[in-house]
């Protein structure tokens, strides 16, 4: 007899004379019409709900996949050490722009979307570790909690700076005039207040809610399962999820669509508006700011929209949602495959802190320069001075009308 059945059978009030041997639903089942001619016709509906509570929990097990215990430690390492450099310069460099004066609106949106990279990398040793320990949390609940939180803030901050570096590309393309005489330094310092209070409003649940729970196993888990045990709180978490992917798709069209709004009209302007410019390179400007607008949507589609596309299906295979909406009737094998293919896609959104330094060189003419003239002088053997910022300040004096220039 398995386990779980004595314990059962014993609350029911069987003695255990009338006990029988049986390993499974379909054992006891089989063995009712036995127990109707001992008259126990009332332990029946009794048994059908014991067994449909010890069924709910079989299919709401966890959901394991053994491949990521090899790889993400690997993968995660490489993202730590590549995205501190990486985040650690950018952050440098915008620090020896803003002493030059020379970037507004976009060096603002760029610092932020850095400071959310270095909070996601910061976090990384403490994945790292999690995973060679095979999904086991040895630290405490509150750490688990806060960089839980953290991957949630450098992902959908990411999202929303991105959008705000789109938005102000393209204004800067379709409204040069206006764009260069509002103040942009107040507009950035707005919009990224309003990004941080939204990402911050949302994750505090992430911060308020329990993030170690136990498996069947006994194993500390982090930030994996739900602690929701009634179907109302599942079918609740299920619609939550729902409204965030759905206004992920509502910003990732916002974002294509004014990156092709921004190539329709780089494609489109004539030589005489381009050599209008105070730039002599027009031709130059024109495939830097549409190289910046691949990258932006290549960021997109890589490191968000698979993890987008995946997460509404994966929410419903792991809440096992019983009946009414939300409920599946997915078998095992599919919910293993919808659990492989969530972790790649989590995976790949740790990219995104590689891939926005590599946006950031794109978006400005200014720190392109920078990190060249920078970069030109360590090769040299020379020490950096403060001539560099200088340099740089009054070089993009003429390039400030230039679309990829702010």
């Amino acid at each position: 007899m398995s386990p779980g059945w004595p314990g059962a059978w014993e609350r029911l009030g069987v003695p255990p004379e009338e006990l029988e041997e049986v390993s499974g639903e379909r054992e006891v089942l089989a063995s009712l019409p036995r127990m109707k001619r001992k008259k126990m016709y009332v332990l029946e509906p009794i048994v059908k709900m014991v067994l449909k509570g010890n069924t709910s929990n079989d299919n709401t097990s966890f959901l394991d996949s053994e491949f990521r215990y090899t790889l993400f430690p690997v993968f995660y390492s490489i993202v730590f050490i590549l995205g501190l450099t990486a985040n650690s310069y950018v952050l440098f460099v915008l620090h020896r722009l803003r002493e030059a004066q020379t970037m507004n609106e976009i060096r603002i949106y760029m610092t932020n979307l850095t400071v959310a990279d270095l909070l996601f990398v910061c976090a990384l040793p403490f994945w790292i570790d999690y995973f060679l320990r095979r999904g086991d949390w040895k630290y405490s609940d509150i750490l688990c909690r806060v960089i839980g939180t953290f991957f949630y803030i450098n992902n959908y901050c990411s999202i929303l700076f991105l959008t705000a570096i789109s938005v102000n590309r393209y204004w800067a393309v379709t409204c040069p005039l206006d764009a260069a005489s509002s103040n942009c330094w107040r507009r950035g310092a707005l919009i990224s207040t309003i990004i941080w209070v939204l990402t911050l409003s949302f994750s505090m649940e992430y911060l308020v809610k329990p993030g170690v729970n136990k498996d069947q196993a006994n194993v500390s888990r982090c930030f994996e399962g739900y602690h929701e045990d009634n179907e109302d709180s599942k079918r609740f978490l299920a619609i939550t999820h729902l409204v965030i992917v759905t206004s992920f798709f509502l910003v990732f069209f916002i974002v294509v669509a004014c990156n092709l709004l921004i190539a329709r009209a780089l494609l489109i302007q004539s030589p005489s508006q381009a050599l209008g410019s105070v730039s002599a390179k027009p031709r130059g400007v024109k495939r830097q700011a549409l190289q910046m607008l691949c990258v932006v949507v290549v960021v997109f589609i890589v490191c968000f929209l698979p993890h987008h596309l995946v997460q509404y299906p994966w929410t419903l295979a792991v809440l096992q949602i019983q009946e009414g909406w939300g409920s599946t009737g997915w078998n095992d094998t599919t919910r293993c495959w919808l659990n492989d293919a969530h972790q790649i896609t989590l995976m790949l959104m740790g990219l995104n802190c590689l891939l926005d330094p590599v946006v950031y060189c794109f978006a400005t003419r200014r720190f392109r320069l920078y990190i060249k003239d920078h970069l030109k002088r360590v090769g040299k053997g020379r020490h950096y001075s403060d001539t560099i910022a200088t340099h740089i300040s009054m070089t993009s004096q003429g390039l400030h009308n230039e679309p990829g220039a702010s």
